[in-house]
């Protein structure tokens, strides 16, 4: 189906003056398609993607028809979430701009019911909302659809998938019978074919052809990760290809909460989006996405449909998604307007057979990469420091610092080493832990790997997943431990049983510190390294030996940080457990 000039399309001044302003040139084939269908007064049925840009499709000839002078409700549109009405309705107030007194409202579960209210009651032509929502007002009387002539149901599939058959019936059996029905969904299994029948009229089907929906400018890969290798890997992919704006997904609303603050501990600008946060907090989530005030926004599949935000350059399948369309509908959030994008996915153990079940739905090749080592990442950050340094050097434009260089060279340092020293100081001064456990590129180079061929997602590995070692620096508790869980002596125990395990800091000058987290909660030296950092804003230098055990952590840390570090890790969250932090005292 080739794409039309929305010039071509039959709308009026105000419509192509806001898609104008918007910075669209012309019409999706979705678009192309359902825009004159539905401006002629047909029923129709709409199978798109999403991504295919079939919000405006229907929102387009709802405003046209929208009768500006009569302050009652006349289109409805259902959603299956709140993400996706307050998307739309957005969308709607951008499209509707230059026509005067046409007003929309999103109705949704998680809003003041006080707030929509007052919207209704102002009098808005144009309704979006979630069944459920939607249902409570009309039960309420809050609001009337006698006047409706316009009835939108977006991602019908979806809908119906979450349970809301029975309230979407109720609703559509309360519009007027002469009113234009407008069906979309990726997918037509019977339930919604039965739904048709009794709804609408003659509809005309539309279909966009698999091969315009799967966006064949994303280009997508993966990478065979252990899973507690992943946050190792992630971030040195993110380095490595220098992303500054994507979405990660998580399987489950903890490792959300997780690797969001593992990213914030590392450095990353990151936030997250998941449904135990309130309707306030995901819409000030989403605003700061939009505005690119946070890199990533790391999410459950709350955010694989109904987020449309533009320019997104990666998205990351941290944890396979369950099924085949939900990872079409996760990558569909990159490559949008017909922008470029990447998705990346971490498969380990048996993903690999879910993997294959995705490679056949989506009938694409996704490839498989081999995990960066932590030399090729610092080859890579040198390298772009080289660039920006010989540029800054080529314009001239920076401040001279002779008098302090001066000084220097004065003491008998030699200038190449004054240069060397201060790029140490701007790439991160001390050298990343490389003692964190075994590096996950070299794991994946003996993974198969050694005849230099990339196996395809259709050959299952056969020997399962390689053992996962513990990191270097944990160790095994084989008897009772001599401190109890704050760190404190325990009197009742024998002083030879666990002796060394919890004893001072072996190092002059040194202060051992108690974490309430161990290597059962996965926790790495890298982990501790990082959130001491971070939070207490200390250099590497000041950490010592650090000693991990199942369920609690013994740091070294430079004896005038100790109480201040304590003080800023204590209440924290770290892998999703509340860490409690205790200097160990001095006679244990």
């Amino acid at each position: 189906m080739d794409k039309r000039p929305f010039t071509e399309l039959g709308l009026s001044p105000e419509i192509l003056k806001a898609v104008e302003r918007m910075g669209f040139e012309e019409a999706t084939p979705i678009q192309t398609l359902a825009i004159p269908v539905a401006m002629s007064g047909k029923d129709l049925v709409g199978q798109s993607a999403t991504g295919s840009g079939k919000t405006a499709a229907f929102a387009i000839p709802a405003i046209e028809k929208a009768d500006a002078h009569k302050r009652t409700v006349q289109c409805l549109f259902l959603c299956p979430t709140r993400e996706l009405a307050v998307q739309v309705a957005e969308e709607v107030g951008k499209l509707a701009l230059f026509k005067r007194g046409i007003h929309a409202a999103p109705i949704y579960g998680g809003q003041s019911y006080e707030r929509q209210f007052k919207a209704l009651r102002a009098g808005v032509q144009i309704v979006i909302g979630t069944p459920g929502r939607i249902m409570d007002h009309l039960d309420r009387g809050t609001l009337k659809l006698d006047d409706v002539k316009f009835v939108v149901l977006d991602e019908t599939d979806r809908m119906l998938d979450m349970g809301f058959h029975d309230d979407i019936v109720t609703i559509l059996k309360q519009v007027p019978t002469e009113r234009q029905m407008l069906f979309f969904s990726a997918t037509l299994p019977r339930v919604i074919q039965e739904m048709i029948k009794t709804f609408a009229r003659e509809p005309e089907f539309l279909k966009i052809e698999q091969k315009e929906q799967n966006a064949p400018q994303v280009d997508q890969s993966y990478y065979e990760v252990d899973r507690r290798s992943k946050l190792e890997v992630l971030t040195r992919v993110i380095d490595l290809h220098d992303f500054k704006y994507g979405i990660i997904f998580c399987s489950t609303k903890l490792m959300v909460d997780e690797l969001a603050d593992h990213l914030l501990t590392r450095g990353y600008s990151a936030d997250r989006l998941h449904g135990d946060m309130s309707q306030m907090a995901r819409e000030k989530t989403l605003q700061k996405f939009r505005a690119k005030k946070i890199e990533f926004l790391v999410a459950t599949d709350v955010a694989g449909r109904g987020l449309d935000v533009v320019d997104i350059e990666v998205v990351f399948n941290y944890d396979l998604p369950n099924d085949a369309e939900d990872y079409v509908h996760r990558i569909g959030r990159t490559a949008r307007a017909g922008k470029s994008g990447r998705a990346i996915t971490f498969v380990s153990g048996r993903d690999i057979y879910r993997l294959q079940n995705i490679v056949r739905f989506t009938k694409v090749r996704i490839r498989r990469e081999r995990v960066p080592s932590l030399d090729q990442v610092e080859e890579k950050r040198e390298s772009d420091f080289f660039e920006e340094l010989r540029g800054v050097l080529d314009a001239g434009e920076f401040k001279k610092h002779d008098s302090t260089i001066d000084r220097l060279l004065e003491q008998g340092y030699a200038s190449t080493d004054i240069a060397s020293a201060l790029i140490h100081l701007q790439l991160g001064g001390e050298e990343r832990d490389r003692a964190a456990g075994p590096d996950p590129a070299e794991v994946d180079a003996r993974r198969g790997e050694r005849n230099e061929r990339e196996r395809p997602p259709f050959e299952p590995r056969r020997d399962g997943p390689p053992r996962e070692s513990f990191e270097r620096g944990d160790r095994f508790e084989r008897g009772p431990r001599q401190f109890d869980e704050r760190g404190q002596r325990d009197n009742s125990r024998g002083p030879s049983e666990t002796r060394g395990r919890a004893e001072r800091s072996r190092e002059t000058g040194m202060k051992r510190v108690y974490l309430n987290i161990g290597h059962l909660s996965m926790i790495t030296p890298a982990n501790v390294v990082g959130v001491i950092a971070n939070m207490a804003n200390v250099p590497g230098s000041v950490i010592g030996a650090i000693d991990i055990f199942p369920k609690h952590t013994f740091v070294d840390v430079r004896e005038e940080h100790a109480e201040d570090i304590v003080a800023k890790l204590q209440g924290i969250k770290m892998k999703g457990r509340y860490v409690d932090a205790a200097i160990v005292p001095e006679d244990a």
